[in-house]
């Protein structure tokens, strides 16, 4: 008898390797210093938050699952050929060596390595060098990532991350509803939530890591397309979940902590300020083991996966044991620029693929609806890149941003563009794209 759905045990299994791929360096970093920006409209924020750190993730995976593909790159391919190869390319290099994995040896290393050993010129050097012989190890074993991640490394992470956030929440710095929400906080909490998830990068991941969770699924024995995407998307259910449960409680201890400590520079050392405060010195070493296996084992995912799509993307190129090596190698490289310089050349990037990816998203969820016309897809996907554009010119850093004199086209934008001060400027045009779309394809029907 053919196997339609997975063992109980298996759904653990699986969600715990998903989650672990997702939950990384920013997952961490992100929401505690949301939280003491916040203040007393964290739960506004949180919000936001959820919706692109835990729902849009949730939606990719279930688009894979869903939509049959074999991948991001067939996925993205509804487009049109040299696109999907463009964005497929474009999104793994973001959420693979340019940004992502560089960022998860920073993290480690500024938020809980530094404060043990101090810095110094080769404090970082030796650090990386470490942490990428650990990733390069267990991504050259990836039909080992189930165990290696989802029995192991994730296990070890929760237990860490627990001990610290239930002390935190069961003996609180202060009331969230006496702090006073800092800049854009003050006003606007939910749409600054909202761009603030896009800096997890885990919707990107989700297009990457579904098909991860596809290819484990149908090792365990579930080999019908429908129960694939079935098991799919309750395995991504579970995960979000999760996700969704820790972002809310490290945003409420981030806002606690502003009964204490002023407003932290990053996330990072806001998680030292708060580990340092319920633990002392014992705080920065449960804080090392939390950050550094959380990053370690999302690096790993990541480097699996940028490995095997680049394998399978140029045939004829190097094998993926080359591909791995090679990516380890040049997130060592750009680890060393430091956590400040990749968080700020990072979030252009998000702020022009974002969109792309989730408008992507929900045209293969919705495609049933319009035929899955290609002439929707290019449409949709036109509207959205040009829209994205003045988003991704406005978070450059402004020294590059007045040398490459785009001033003068953020001003339009701000002043033409709906929602663009909030980081959305991309909506309307979405939906122009989508009515252009489906006009054509009501043409062509009425036509044929």
């Amino acid at each position: 008898m053919m196997k339609k759905r997975l063992k109980v045990s298996e759904y653990i299994t699986i969600t715990s390797m998903l989650f672990g791929l997702f939950f990384g360096a920013g997952n961490l970093i992100f929401p505690a210093q949301m939280g003491q920006m916040a203040g007393e409209n964290v739960w506004q924020a949180a919000a936001g938050f959820l919706i692109t750190g835990v729902g849009l993730p949730l939606l990719g995976v279930a688009a894979l699952g869903i939509s049959r593909c074999g991948g991001l790159a067939e996925l993205s391919g509804r487009i049109g050929r040299r696109y999907g190869l463009f964005f497929t390319c474009a999104l793994y290099l973001t959420i693979g060596p340019f940004f992502a994995i560089p960022r998860c040896a920073t993290v480690s290393f500024t938020v809980g390595i530094e404060p043990i050993v101090g810095s110094s010129t080769l404090a970082l050097p030796v650090f990386s060098a470490l942490f990428f012989a650990a990733v390069l190890f267990f991504s050259l074993r990836p039909s080992g990532i189930l165990t290696w991640v989802g029995k192991v490394l994730n296990p070890i992470f929760l237990l860490s991350l627990g001990i610290l956030v239930l002390r935190a929440l069961l003996s609180p710095m202060g009331s969230i509803s006496e702090v006073v929400p800092a800049d854009s906080y003050a006003q606007g909490a939910f749409f600054t939530g909202f761009v603030e998830g896009y800096n997890t990068m885990d919707a990107l991941a989700s297009l990457a890591f579904g098909i991860v969770v596809v290819t484990v699924i149908r090792e365990l024995g579930v080999t019908e397309p429908e129960d694939v995407a079935a098991n799919t998307v309750r395995a991504g259910i579970f995960s979000c979940l999760l996700m969704g449960l820790i972002y809310v409680a490290v945003s409420v201890v981030g806002a606690q902590s502003r009964g204490v400590y002023p407003v932290s520079e990053n996330g990072g050392q806001a998680l030292a300020v708060i580990a340092e405060h319920y633990f002392g010195k014992a705080g920065a070493a449960i804080l090392a083991v939390t950050v550094t296996f959380a990053c370690l084992k999302t690096a790993v995912g990541l480097i699996t996966s940028c490995g095997e799509t680049f394998e399978k993307l140029f045939p004829r190129g190097p094998r993926y044991s080359v591909w791995a090596i090679v990516f380890s190698a040049v997130s060592m490289l750009i680890a060393n620029l430091g956590l400040n310089a990749i968080i700020a050349y990072s979030l252009p990037v998000l702020m022009f693929l974002y969109p792309l990816a989730i408008t992507l998203i929900l045209l293969s969820l919705f495609s049933r609806f319009f035929g899955g016309d290609r002439a929707v897809y290019v449409s949709v996907s036109a509207f959205t890149a040009v829209a994205a554009l003045p988003d991704f010119f406005k978070a450059l850093p402004a020294p590059a941003r007045a040398a490459l004199h785009l001033d003068g086209i953020v001003g339009a934008a701000e002043q033409y563009l709906p929602l663009f001060g909030l980081g959305l400027g991309w909506i309307l045009p979405a939906a122009m794209g989508l009515a252009v779309g489906l006009v054509l394809r009501f043409g062509k029907r009425r036509t044929a």
